[in-house]
């Protein structure tokens, strides 16, 4: 028996992994060593939840799945469970350091959970109905941009017998691209809280509604960490890659990839429009960085700066 395994059998904490099957639940509570199953359907999860506030639960994990988690998620957070979603990566890798190479159901739930005593991820307040309403609009909104660009590039090569097949379709996703940005406008103008947040960002040259949104939607944290967290969570943070005497190129990683796009955007039009971020950009480029990286550093700046001005509650000004 190793360390861990004798650890939580002492532990008086109580953590859960649940293993998230498009038809499944596999819950397993470690210290109890308990595990049973439920439908991942309404009934089923109201049944988990009812189990589940029977305990003082320290934890509860599960991992994202791309959606079939979400109802279990909002179920748990709307009965004040501790939920916590983590990326199956991390899980995986754990489980492979821990040694642990057979995979079901069960095993997987079991390994959640060993995770969660393990590592100990933070409990985070699960954002809003009405944040993850404007967030389902945001990746909406991005589907059907990504689909209009995909048709743009189809149009250009295709011959005249489709012209009208491509002319019907973008005329369609246009369409789509403006019912959802109006009612992207209306949830974001119905949250209160928000709306000097957005009068602040959309003040800086460059920035228009949809990296607003973005901002507010994804990034709750603007305004509350230091630059050098904030360039984290926005995945702009470059990260060291040294070993002995060989010192390698800083990358940037991780991060929330939506915020990486819309800012890659809003910077194109900043290193047109807005003095500060086009003077920086020019200097980066005649110093011989390269125009990606220069553009990436821009970005960094950006969101200093945006960080600064919510956290002050100031507007742009120019000088």
């Amino acid at each position: 028996m190793n360390t861990t395994s004798i650890a939580y059998k002492k532990s008086k904490e109580r953590n859960v992994g649940i293993d998230v099957g498009k038809g499944l639940l596999d819950i397993y509570i470690l210290e109890l060593e308990l595990h049973w199953q439920e439908e991942n359907n309404a009934e089923g999860i109201k049944r988990l939840v009812s189990k589940l506030n029977r305990y003082n639960l320290t934890r509860v994990l599960v991992e994202a799945t791309g959606g079939y988690e979400r109802a279990v998620v909002e179920a748990c957070a709307e009965k004040g469970l501790p939920i916590i979603i983590v990326p199956p990566l991390k899980v995986r890798q754990y489980a492979k350091a821990q040694g642990i190479l057979a995979k079901t159901d069960k095993i997987d739930a079991r390994l959640i959970a060993l995770f969660a005593f393990t590592i100990r991820p933070e409990i985070r307040p699960m954002p809003t109905k009405k944040v993850r309403s404007i967030r389902d609009l945001l990746a909406r909104l991005r589907q059907l941009n990504e689909a209009r660009t995909q048709e743009l590039n189809r149009q250009h090569k295709s011959p005249k017998v489709l012209e009208r097949s491509h002319a019907r379709m973008l005329k369609f996703l246009n369409n789509e691209i403006v019912v959802i940005k109006k009612k992207l406008a209306k949830e974001v103008a119905e949250v209160t809280e928000w709306q000097r947040t957005h009068e602040v960002i959309c003040s800086v040259p460059g920035i228009v509604d949809g990296v607003a949104y973005t901002l507010l939607g994804e990034l709750p944290e603007l305004g509350h960490l230091s630059h050098r967290q904030i360039s984290a969570l926005c995945g702009l943070a470059p990260y060291n890659h040294d070993s002995g005497k060989m010192k390698g190129k800083r990358r940037i990683r991780g991060g929330r990839a939506p915020i990486r796009t819309v800012l890659y955007m809003a910077m194109l039009s900043s290193i047109q429009h807005n003095p500060i971020i086009k003077n920086f950009y020019t200097k980066l480029v005649e110093n011989g960085k390269h125009k990606k990286v220069a553009l990436t550093a821009c970005m960094r700046k950006m969101m200093t700066i945006l960080n600064a001005m919510v956290r002050d509650d100031l507007e742009w000004k120019m000088n």
